[in-house]
């Protein structure tokens, strides 16, 4: 009656086993740590780089536990925050000589204890979010007024275009803050203006007065348009912030709108807020301009004269200088995507990169128009330019499919799509909120945390001890498993860890054993009822489970509710409640009774069970009562 298959056994003890590996990396905590990435999209971490950290750390006396090159990124491990602040300042020097134009971030980060066969296993703990871990939280406000200009400045241009193909003069095209202003000589062409205007721009609505001699068409964004364009600039915003922290490792950044123009930015274990600063400035953009081929810019390439008037000078990746001209061909905000492939003719590495309709007709155009000419397709990084390519140009490109190669590794160019595809910032952002929390403060909520969950299960346990004997003591084991199946489950998902969550989890501890006093009690009944023990076990499990659901799924309800429409704080304690709870059911119901099946199924005449005192009414009182 009260026996469990074998395969049940084994899934109680495949689930401890799992739960038991996958819980222990929480165990050996993190430890202080310095991160190292490459600055700029045209470099590359390699073991050289990590030999120059190693010999940076051992010129300054500080010895790291390790040293490991993951990825895009050179992690230091020490000790203690004594040796990783001392580390963080020599690798600062050896690998940044010139602080005005870093190479490399240099950050401080905190990396897991683990040991190499958990991660191995990929077994890792827990996210910590910024109020266990410590780091750095901004508030950004978005300015919605330049992304507004912004679109005027485009649409003003494209007006410029569309006028100029369907043969309407005009007296002079200029933006005025967010109106784009349009002058005409006479009524009549005016009214053309207008059609046409109507007919291609869908998103603009005009307006037409006499301005002196001549007459005057203001044409301003329709309001809808406009709140399409800030929430996209938004969007993009975020878009890009999450490319760029992504990108150096940032463990469980949180990037989230808040209102209509502000964005909330946390980084948990990343203490240095200049470089998060960084970090959150790091976009680049492309420009396409045409190489300046005259006899005076020949010789500014080789430094023996002056840079032509409307030139610049810009160097290649191999240090070549490359005289280019001031006038901007196409932007990045002409690009539709950026994919990292292979020249066809070269087997090179290359960047594919998609123009949309506007910039897919002024390339053909151009490159129709400069045959034999050089273009020059330059990146953009912190106000840094530098000429990726400048290849000449053999016939007439259209399609809007363009390509960049010429002495790219692989890495380099799936590094350069990906800055390409990020983009720049749709809209200037400010930091109006600053916060940093400390890692000593962090560990002082963990500690606290820890210590709330576990006095909560110790004061349980022991009132289950007392009141239920050795059926107590199997709920508190149960009770157990279930913590250990809730922070394995955590760490599994990688779920972040906040101090919600550690509320939610001693919250869980309360609810979970609830299903165990259910059971204990209708098992009482039976046995009062006069049930044999074997009998009474049986159905105190089978009757108790009912009630045990309808209780859970209101309750895991709620935690949905929560999840769904909650957010920051409150979804980070609804998650916790939400897994908690169906971990209880498992653990309170099938665990337990798996426990219990152990230790009393094997006994063919039970004549007791240790279930604390069972109150039997007098005979008197069941005649009474019947």
């Amino acid at each position: 009656m009260n026996r469990y298959p074998v395969w049940k056994y084994a899934i109680i003890l495949v689930a401890l086993l799992v739960s038991g590996l996958y819980a222990l990396p929480n165990l050996f905590g993190e430890a202080p740590a310095v991160q190292v990435s490459v600055a700029k999209a045209s470099m590359k971490l390699d073991p050289s780089a990590m030999a120059r950290v190693e010999d940076a750390l051992k010129s300054a006396g500080v010895a790291a536990d390790a040293v490991s090159l993951d990825g895009t990124s050179i992690k230091a491990r020490f000790a203690n925050t004594d040796a990783q602040l001392k580390a963080k300042d020599a690798i600062q020097k050896a690998l940044n000589p010139d602080a005005t134009d870093p190479a490399y971030v240099v950050a401080l980060n905190l990396l897991s204890r683990s040991p190499a066969w958990l991660t191995a296993l990929h077994a890792s703990p827990m996210y910590l979010g910024l109020d266990l871990r410590g780091g750095v939280h901004f508030m950004l406000q978005v300015d919605m007024q330049a992304a507004l200009s912004k679109k005027a400045e485009s649409l003003a241009g494209d007006i410029r275009t569309v006028l100029r193909e369907k043969n309407v003069r005009h007296s002079g095209i200029a933006r005025n803050g967010q109106s784009i202003e349009i002058r005409f000589r006479d009524a009549q062409t005016m009214e053309v203006a207008r059609r046409t205007v109507a007919d291609q721009f869908a998103d603009l609505t005009t307006v037409e007065s006499p301005d002196g001699a001549e007459f005057k068409m203001v044409a301003t964004i329709k309001p809808v348009a406009a709140k399409s364009v800030q929430d996209q600039a938004l969007k993009q915003n975020i878009t890009t912030l999450h490319n760029r922290i992504n990108e150096l490792g940032v463990a469980e950044p949180l990037i989230q709108q808040q209102g209509q123009d502000r964005i909330v930015v946390q980084l948990p274990g990343v203490q240095d807020t200049a470089k998060a600063k960084d970090i959150l400035g790091r976009t680049a953009t492309l420009e396409i301009r045409m190489v300046e081929d005259s006899a005076e810019a020949r010789a500014a390439e080789t430094g023996s004269g002056p840079v032509p008037f409307g030139s610049e000078r810009y160097l290649e990746r191999n240090g070549q200088a490359v005289i280019v001209k001031k006038q901007v061909i196409l932007t990045g905000d002409n690009l539709t995507d950026a994919q990292p492939g292979f020249d066809s003719q070269t087997q090179e590495a290359a960047v594919h990169l998609t123009l949309d309709a506007k910039g897919a007709r002024i390339f053909r155009d151009v490159t129709r128009e400069s045959i034999g000419k050089r273009m020059a397709i330059l990146l953009f990084e912190k106000g840094k330019g530098e000429v990726v390519t400048a290849p000449v140009i053999r016939s007439e490109i259209g399609g809007g499919r363009v390509q960049i190669s010429g002495r790219m590794t692989t890495v380099e160019a799936a590094d350069t799509a990906l800055l390409l595809r990020a983009g720049s910032l749709a809209a200037p952002m400010e930091i109006i909120e600053e916060r940093t929390i400390g890692p000593s403060l962090g560990a002082e909520n963990i500690a606290k945390g820890f210590n709330s969950v576990t006095w909560g299960f110790v004061a349980v346990a022991l009132f289950m001890c007392a009141y239920y004997m050795l059926f107590g003591v199997i709920s508190s084991i149960s009770l157990a498993f279930n913590l250990l199946l809730l922070v394995a489950v955590l760490s599994m998902l990688q779920a972040t860890l906040t101090l919600p969550g550690m509320a939610a989890m001693a919250l869980v501890l309360g609810m979970a054993i609830d299903a165990n006093v259910l059971i204990n009690e209708r098992v009482r009944e039976e046995l009062r009822n006069g049930a044999s023990p074997q009998a009474a076990i049986h159905a105190g499990y089978d009757r108790a489970w009912a009630t045990i659901i309808d209780s859970n799924v209101t309750t895991l309800i709620a935690g949905l509710a929560l999840l769904a429409f909650g957010s920051g704080p409150v979804r980070g304690f609804a998650v916790v409640h939400c897994l908690g709870i169906l971990t209880s059911m498992f653990s309170g119901v099938f665990f337990s009774r798996g426990v219990v099946n152990l230790w009393y199924g094997r006994q063919k005449k039970l004549k007791s069970v240790s279930i604390g005192t069972v109150w039997r009414p007098d005979s008197s009182n069941q005649v009474a009562t019947n």
